[in-house]
């Protein structure tokens, strides 16, 4: 287990209270604004333990962040209004697939706002995985220890891969950003890409990007 020492917070510029239509960040992100850096560390921790506990309850079966709030685990902070959590569930083929954990959220006094829960600072979003990349992804994270609390995590090339399979600008960015050194090697992309058909994506983005 590796420590997690990034500065992780919510993008307060970018904020919006979607239930009241406020334009400006919630009590603890702008009391977090004046704080020195270690401090607004905690703003994830309601986050961490709400996953770690529907894990042991059994609402979930598998848990890890990904997207822009896990690329913070390896590079510089990025702009983000949410958090995005990759899980596994125990009944994974019925229809309303994410009703047991709004329930489990609801009952603990965390309320939705749209698809997102809000826990603490952080409009939370639950994507169950959609194909075999998250599957392994989830599968295969690393376990982060945050100020002695776990917190799965998904690594450095596994985002790449999936940033590398959506394809958008943000994404080709995020590539760029986890691809400096000692975030993940590109002798570690290819064959990660190749095994899920995703070879000629990753060439052409060698040849825009990282040639010539």
């Amino acid at each position: 287990m590796t420590s997690w020492s990034s500065l992780i917070m919510p993008n307060d510029d970018q904020f919006v209270n979607r239930k009241r239509g406020i334009a400006h960040p919630p009590r603890s992100v702008a009391r977090c604004r004046h704080r020195p850096a270690r401090a607004r560390l905690c703003l994830v921790r309601p986050v961490a333990q709400l996953l770690n506990d529907m894990l042991d309850a059994g609402v979930i079966t598998n848990y890890a962040l990904f997207g822009a709030i896990a690329q913070m685990r390896y590079t510089a902070p990025v702009a983000t209004i949410d958090a995005d959590v990759l899980i596994a569930v125990p009944s994974p083929h019925r229809l309303d697939l994410l009703a047991p954990i709004y329930r489990y959220c609801r009952e603990r006094g965390f309320e939705s706002e749209g698809e997102t829960i809000r826990v603490g600072a952080w409009p939370v979003q639950f994507v169950p995985t959609f194909n075999p990349l998250t599957t392994e992804a989830l599968e295969r994270a690393d376990v982060a220890d945050f100020e002695g609390t776990p917190l799965r995590v998904v690594s450095a090339d596994y985002l790449t891969v999936i940033a590398l399979r959506t394809g958008c600008a943000k994404d080709f960015a995020r590539i760029l950003a986890l691809l400096e050194p000692t975030h993940v090697a590109r002798e570690q992309i290819a064959p990660l890409a190749g095994r899920f058909g995703l070879e000629p994506a990753w060439t052409r983005f060698e040849e825009r990007f990282l040639r010539g």
